[in-house]
């Protein structure tokens, strides 16, 4: 995905929808830590706008050995954002849990990711392509109310887990799926169900398109953020 995502092309509307968010809720809050992490966010602009404020920034990338399901090899954070990421970890809770740890006291979390109620349109293609037999192809995504259960669980004050949608337009089924793996939005199931065969391919790329008008079928896209600080 890092390597899709070099491309001057490459699909970025979700991870810039996440930025763009972080940045403003940093401003309304008025938190201009001295001390930052940042996960997955590939094109570095919450780093450099943090350094340009004078913080010292760690950026990670789970791609690159950052597992957030363990203790954080550095802690003592004011402010961390996590991008994208949250969302495909087997122990939410426990991830959650390290990044609270890996907070300085009256530190904050920032936490978005594709939640619960995205691709409609693409779970209904697959569903009228399979049949009969519908097979697992997305793993499971958490929806906004267990957000914030999962951050008061962590023991986050202040916990506050919101969601937003975000639509893009696609002239076909191929264009979504592949902007999808460019912007590591697939599924990680470690089973996936069988491959389509070409009569199920024909079916989902009809069922896509007719859900549509005017050649173009719009998807959605629903943004979990979960924050919460450190006391």
């Amino acid at each position: 995905m890092l390597a899709l995502q070099r491309a001057d092309d490459a699909p970025r509307y979700v991870l810039d929808d996440m930025v763009e968010d972080v940045i403003e809720r940093l401003g309304f809050v008025r938190a201009e830590p001295e001390r930052a992490l940042v996960i997955g966010d590939h094109g570095g602009v919450i780093a450099a706008l943090l350094r340009g404020q004078g913080a010292e920034v760690i950026e990670a990338e789970p791609a690159r050995g950052h597992d957030e399901e363990r203790p954080l090899a550095d802690a003592g954070f004011d402010f961390i954002a996590a991008l994208g990421t949250l969302d495909t970890v087997n122990d939410l809770p426990g991830a959650l849990v390290h990044l609270r740890a890996a907070l300085a006291a009256g530190g904050l979390l920032i936490a978005s990711f594709v939640g619960a109620g995205s691709l409609p349109m693409l779970r209904a293609a697959m569903l009228a392509a399979d049949g009969e037999r519908p097979a697992a192809r997305l793993h499971p995504m958490v929806d906004v109310r267990a957000g914030a259960q999962l951050l008061q669980r962590a023991g986050f004050a202040d916990p506050v887990a919101d969601c937003r949608s975000l639509e893009v337009r696609f002239g076909s089924l191929e264009r979504l799926v592949g902007d999808l793996r460019a912007q590591g939005l697939g599924g990680v199931l470690a089973s996936h169900g069988p491959a389509l065969n070409r009569a199920q391919r024909d079916v989902a790329r009809a069922t896509f398109a007719g859900m549509g008008e005017g050649g173009r079928t719009t998807e959605r896209f629903e943004i979990v953020t979960l924050s919460g600080w450190r006391r």
